[in-house]
């Protein structure tokens, strides 16, 4: 009985986050009080659930509890330090250099440049800390909200299919590069044309959507007590630290969260000495103090909460039992995929891959098998189409505001198309080859 309502009380939390705006209830609480509902449902219930009498059930659902907390911290903290120096940049006028270079105001082909920058951007860092900076960006190109969700719309399209074919560009496809369920070099060759196709092919649609000039975007005086000089040094260290996080995270082997950490604290220290001499009111505006008080909190805690309520179902065995029954039923590898692929739009996509590099030892599909790539693929980009399906699409709904029914009517059906368009041409190139 407890099992089932805990599915209930999910669907209902869900609900309540894509109703967002009609019920007037912000999003960060509804998940927030899911999160938190269906863990006491899972300690509640735990003896019948997991077994094992009640005493151990109910530890055991508290360590599991402490250990998802960690996985699910070291994302909170790599966001709030991503979100953190991307806004000391940007506030200090960094991002300007860039906006600046970018003179054109014609809808379709800015849009075209995002969302090539994205995808590449996506595939060097990740498609968490791309979809940071490219909010950043949008904000200072585009003034109208309808513009603004409809190219943040394709941002979050151009950063999970960038992030898909490379080795660090999404947690997944990392989850089963350091597993050696894949290699590098094998999965940029694989997976890179199908993931050009699944933005090309959304990309070209939307852009009969979008015609005529932007509205010219009103400069900020924001930075007007930065000098040049200034604004590049913190840009430098600000874009170099984010370019290091990958590179900290190979050769260190830690967790991303502590490569940006790094990054930020780095950064910290050089507009200190920048501004140690000014004035105090400059000093107060550009410092991290106030750069923290600009940072979106509730996008923070509906993070926390969305990730602790899925990770809820995961110790429960729902979906492992999903898992499993995809492979009872179904059996073929392509639908199981391209299922998983659908499902990681609903829920994280991190527990289902997790649980089918579970169901499946090495010895089953060896390194660098078709099963592998494709899960790599369908796992990263299948979030897009709904815009909690990925950490890029939590990121740009809460720093952007988008409504989650807006992007559902005007972004899931390009997204959807683009997804199976990328699996129809890896399923093309694997038969031909």
């Amino acid at each position: 009985m407890i099992y089932t309502l805990m599915i209930i009380v999910f669907v209902i939390g869900y609900s309540a986050i894509a109703l967002e705006h009609p019920i007037k209830i912000d999003k960060a609480a509804s998940a927030l009080l899911t999160a938190v509902i269906v863990w006491t449902l899972l300690i509640l219930g735990s003896e019948a659930i997991l077994g094992g009498g009640e005493d151990a059930s109910k530890l055991l659902v508290e360590e599991s509890l402490m250990h998802h907390l960690g996985d699910v911290s070291g994302i909170i903290f790599f966001l709030l330090g991503a979100m953190a120096l991307v806004e000391l940049v940007d506030i200090h006028g960094g991002f300007d250099i860039i906006t600046n270079r970018i003179t054109t105001l014609n809808k379709t082909k800015l849009l075209w440049i995002l969302s090539f920058v994205t995808f590449f951007m996506s595939a060097a860092l990740d498609n968490l800390t791309t979809s940071i900076i490219m909010a950043a960006l949008l904000r200072k190109l585009i003034s109208d909200k309808k513009d603004l969700w409809l190219f943040a719309g394709m941002v979050v399209l151009a950063a999970n299919a960038g992030g898909a074919w490379s080795p660090i560009g999404d947690v997944t496809t990392i989850m089963l590069w350091i597993g050696g369920q894949v290699t590098a070099v094998n999965i940029i060759l694989k997976l890179i044309l199908p993931s050009l196709v699944s933005l090309l092919v959304p990309l070209l649609l939307i852009s009969l959507k979008v015609k005529g000039q932007l509205n010219k975007v009103k400069k900020s005086n924001d930075s007007k007590d930065i000098p040049l000089k200034e604004k590049k040094i913190v840009m430098y260290f600000g874009i170099g630290a984010l370019l290091f996080v990958p590179i900290f995270k190979t050769v260190t082997h830690l967790p991303p969260f502590m490569g940006i950490l790094l990054g930020l604290s780095v950064l910290w220290i050089v507009t200190g000495f920048l501004h140690q001499r000014k004035e105090e009111k400059i000093k107060n505006t550009y410092s991290i103090n106030g750069v923290l008080q600009k940072i979106d909190t509730p996008s923070i805690l509906f993070f926390l909460g969305i990730l602790l309520a899925v990770s809820a179902l995961q110790v429960a065995g729902h979906l492992n039992q999903l898992a499993l029954f995809l492979d009872a039923e179904i059996g073929n590898i392509w639908i199981i995929n391209t299922l998983i692929g659908l499902f990681s739009s609903v829920v994280d996509n991190v527990p289902l891959v997790a649980g089918a590099i579970g169901m499946y030892d090495l010895s089953v599909y060896p390194q660098d098998h078709t099963f592998w790539e494709l899960l790599a693929f369908c796992a990263g980009t299948g979030g897009s189409i709904l815009i909690i399906g990925s950490a890029a699409g939590v990121a740009i709904m809460g720093i952007l505001k988008i409504d989650f029914i807006w992007y559902l009517k005007n972004i899931s059906l390009y997204a959807l198309i683009g997804y199976v368009s990328g699996v129809l041409t890896f399923l093309a190139v694997n038969t031909i080859l």
